[in-house]
């Protein structure tokens, strides 16, 4: 059954290719969106892409597109798997794709090798390979607004500021694959140098919903801390684990992707306390997703459920959108061309800049911090807040946490070179 949706899914993103056939000789702006609707992590990806495609339909509706060019937003399943996920590629990347949006690190490290061969660029939103952040070593991949070593550094830096690190033993709980691992290297790093202990507890793909061995492991280790680097179904399971032993919900942090509403709403109020981190904003309170609701929801143009609208993973999806949007602009104004190629797209990853003052103008005022593009800082080495959740939603209770650049900087470079060292043919550039 998986087998024959995925593979309609993918034939109606054929079929919606056929208007861009037919709408090539006008200027457009073909962006493909690999999502998952189906799958174990399903419950997340229906949100993201939901969001995703809802702020380019109202650019579409509001604008007429960006800079007098329509966007065509194809979607392709992949129910995050990576085969698929590159099937998809391959099947979206002649129709004129400007970049790709994995929303996977497995699919983000099948990709990674094929932008440059290619010329199609990456942006993998606060995921995938954290070296990537290092644009002389790779031209085409970005993690804006943080990788997630720098992600990690934050929350270090936030539980240092409460309490200290020195001396104490932080508990790493992760899902068992590339994704969970992705961190692991900083902790190993910094453990030594700051004075902490870490504490593993991998979760297998098979043991998401089942972690009593994982939560025993815990209660004997006793972490001052815990971080989680969960998705779907484990990360409501974990914090349920915790509760049932009592342990701390406030010294408990998810990452941003075990801090969203669909993880905590199955907890409730026994939840309470629970931390995650973050770097856009929740809510419908801002104009820009005020906009999306007027011209998109409201009007029956959006998949999205009206109760989703705001919610975290929602307005993360979207924020996916407004960087590649702000990035087409930059490199529309950067060639003069209001179609333009993959090539002309990584020229605009590096040039944009979502200063503060064009958030306020996006209609995003204090949605996120500033992110600057840049040849050779890919990440923008962006701040994270950190939420609470309250027994029923969500509450921002830090200010934007800038990531340790001066200790993960180093440590990125030597994973950049380290990635390159067997790859002779490997192209890179120079920024200086």
């Amino acid at each position: 059954m998986l087998k024959k949706l995925i593979v309609g899914v993918l034939g109606a993103a054929l079929v919606t290719g056929a208007s861009y056939e037919t709408a090539k000789a006008e200027d457009t702006l073909y962006v493909p969106s690999l999502s998952y609707r189906t799958g174990p992590f399903a419950g997340a990806g229906v949100q993201i892409a939901n969001g995703f495609a809802d702020y380019f339909a109202m650019l579409n509706a509001r604008d007429g597109g960006i800079g007098g060019a329509k966007i065509i937003m194809e979607e392709c399943e992949t129910a995050y798997n990576a085969q698929k996920g590159v099937e998809c590629y391959e099947a979206t990347k002649g129709k004129g794709a400007l970049v790709y949006n994995p929303y996977s690190t497995g699919i983000t490290l099948q990709l990674i090798p094929k932008a440059p061969v290619d010329e199609i660029p990456i942006l993998s939103m606060g995921y995938g390979l954290s070296a990537a952040a290092k644009g002389e070593t790779f031209p085409w991949t970005f993690t804006y607004p943080a990788s997630y070593w720098s992600q990690m550094s934050s929350i270090l830096k936030y539980i240092d500021a409460n309490g200290g690190v020195k001396g104490k033993k932080i508990g790493f709980i992760y899902l068992d694959v590339g994704y969970g691992k992705e961190p692991i290297p900083l902790l190993e790093a910094l453990g030594p140098k700051m004075g902490f202990e870490v504490a593993y507890f991998p979760v297998g793909v098979k043991e998401m919903q089942a972690q009593s061995a994982q939560w025993l492991n815990v209660r004997k280790e006793r972490p001052d801390w815990m971080v989680m680097w969960g998705f779907g179904a484990m990360n409501a399971s974990a914090i349920k684990e915790a509760a049932k032993i009592r342990y701390p919900m406030d010294k408990f942090i998810g990452n941003w992707w075990a801090a969203a509403d669909v993880d905590l709403r199955p907890v409730g109020e026994s939840g309470k306390g629970y931390i995650g981190a973050n770097f856009s904003g929740i809510g419908t309170d801002f104009p820009a997703v005020q906009d999306m609701i007027k011209h998109v929801v409201d009007a029956g143009n959006s998949k999205a459920d009206p109760a989703d609208v705001g919610g975290v993973l929602y307005n993360r999806g979207m924020f996916n959108a407004v960087i590649v949007a702000e990035a087409i602009a930059a490199a529309q104004n950067a060639t003069g061309k209001k179609s333009i190629t993959g090539a002309d797209m990584r020229v605009g990853l590096e040039t944009f800049d979502l200063s503060a003052a064009r958030l306020g103008e996006l209609g995003l005022a204090g949605f996120t911090a500033p992110i600057k593009g840049d040849c050779a800082d890919h990440e923008g080495a962006g701040s994270v807040f950190m939420q609470q959740w309250n027994g029923s939603s969500w509450d921002q209770i830090s200010d934007p946490i800038a990531p340790m650049t001066d200790e993960v900087g180093p440590l990125l470079t030597d994973a950049a070179a380290q990635y390159v060292s067997d790859k002779p043919e490997w192209k890179t550039q120079s920024c200086n």
